[in-house]
């Protein structure tokens, strides 16, 4: 019989099939974060029970941690000491590696985790945190899940879970230069919808695929869930096989070898039916810049804020208008011809060592625009010091960005800063929702050399101009 790799995924950690099209998965891989990570942690030992396997849980600093350089664990989200805190004694408690504020492998779990050869090819992977899915990207299983979720999971190596449909996205064509995943993964939430992938896994595929990096990869799977998908897979290749070798976490000797003799099964067979197929033409793109407040509100740069289709349920109509009020828009607004206030660069969408070498490609030699407040976090204590031995640093300081520390940041009002009231941001970050980025910020999101380029012009700007 022919199967989709998902198939294959499921297949392999599917201890029992239930009732209602639920099945019971062995769980290879949890990770954790101070957020939600001490909540789950202290409900398992307050019910007696204890993580049955404490060399398969990790748990990173990186939600509520400040990104000043010389932070401590004091923080401006109400209790958030107290969550740091509480983690770093759970942990110790519980057996559990922690990636603390001070370790040199500290950083955002969905950059550290592959970085460090965590998640591989074929394993399956939980977190508390939704954009777990981006480490589908290596051809795990990987999904967000609840702090009771991963309580259970701890507990068992096991968890109950819906088994949802399948779906390939084919990637066709080639990315014009200038146009990133990131451009790619808006553009489909914007022509199929916020809800477009509900009830799906979806599975990347095609020669745009094939040609991203495997960091490019992360960031189209990061964003799966913003088209409401349970997760996002793509085939493990040789490119996959190189990131992860020689990682501290990865298989070594005979064990490589054996890894690597399962990882090359670990694909669509060519005659396999998805439930639902969909494709995109990606040789025509354009950078893409959301206007509204879902991904799903996003076009083209060279276009204009739209109207609202006449064709949409009432429901969606009353969404845009709601968008057009909280971002201070009206329709037919050229999208280059709005001022900002503020750029930033990070979270575990685009905070990585390829994204940061694209952004200083275009900073180099520039400066950011009077009045501009610009931040560049990196993803990670190893994506800091890669671009700090590169000179990137240096690059991104001398233009007029700030250079912090790893942590989720301004992605979510993290660290409980902010850019300021109704202040107009664009940002590498995966979700514009109303107040997602401080009280009432109206968040644009785009590529990393888009945010460069709009943080030079001073509004939003076209990354070809200046690459």
């Amino acid at each position: 019989m022919a199967l989709t790799l998902f198939d294959k995924l499921w297949a392999e950690h599917e201890v029992m099939e239930l009732e209602d099209n639920l099945s019971l998965l062995y769980i290879d891989r949890i990770f954790l974060h101070e957020r939600t990570g001490s909540i789950a942690l202290e409900s398992l030992v307050a019910d007696g029970r204890r993580v049955l396997n404490p060399e398969k849980v990790f748990c990173s600093m990186d939600h509520i941690v400040d990104t000043h350089v010389g932070r401590t664990d004091d923080t401006l989200v109400p209790s958030g000491k107290q969550f740091i805190q509480s983690t770093r004694i759970a942990t110790q408690n519980a057996g559990i590696k922690l990636f603390d504020i001070r370790d040199p492998m500290q950083g955002i779990v969905h950059v550290i985790s592959p970085e460090l050869g965590i998640v591989q090819p074929g394993c399956t992977l939980i977190c508390p945190d939704s954009h777990t899915c981006s480490q589908g990207a290596l051809g795990a299983l990987a999904w967000g899940v609840g702090s009771s979720e991963a309580e259970h999971a701890m507990a068992t190596n096991t968890l109950v879970v819906k088994r949802p449909k399948t779906m390939r996205v084919n990637l066709l064509g080639s990315l014009p230069k200038g146009v990133t995943a990131k451009d790619l993964i808006l553009k489909l939430i914007a022509d199929h919808g916020a809800a477009g992938g509900t009830g799906y896994a979806i599975e990347f595929a095609g020669s745009v695929v094939s040609e991203l990096s495997l960091e490019a990869r992360l960031t189209l799977c990061n964003m799966a869930v913003e088209f409401s998908a349970f997760t996002a897979v793509i085939a493990p290749d040789d490119k996959t096989l190189a990131y992860i070798e020689g990682k501290p976490y990865a298989p070594k000797g005979d064990s490589w070898f054996a890894a690597k003799d399962y990882w090359a099964t670990l694909y669509t067979d060519s005659d396999a039916k998805f439930d639902m197929e969909i494709s995109l033409d990606c040789s025509e793109l354009s950078p893409v810049v959301s206007w509204g407040t879902s991904p799903q509100h996003a076009c083209s740069i060279n276009e204009r804020v739209p109207s609202v289709p006449l064709d949409l349920p009432s429901s969606d109509q009353t969404s845009y208008l709601r968008a057009y009020q909280y971002m201070a828009l009206e329709p037919g607004q050229a999208l280059t011809s709005l001022a900002i206030d503020a750029a930033f660069i990070g979270s575990c969408t685009n905070s990585r060592i390829s994204d940061l070498r694209e952004a200083a490609s275009i900073l180099e030699g520039r400066s950011v625009a009077q009045g501009v407040k610009a931040i560049c976090v990196p993803g990670s204590k190893a994506v800091k010091r890669m671009a700090e031995a590169e000179g990137l640093d240096k690059i991104f300081i001398a233009a007029g960005f700030e250079w912090r520390e790893p942590g989720c940041s301004m992605c979510f009002f993290a660290g409980g800063e902010n850019f300021g009231f109704q202040k107009r941001v664009v940002s590498s970050t995966n979700r514009n929702f109303e107040g997602r980025q401080g009280p009432e910020t109206r968040t644009h999101l785009a590529s990393p050399i888009t945010v460069a380029a709009s943080a030079i012009a001073g509004r939003i700007a076209d990354p070809r101009e200046y690459l």
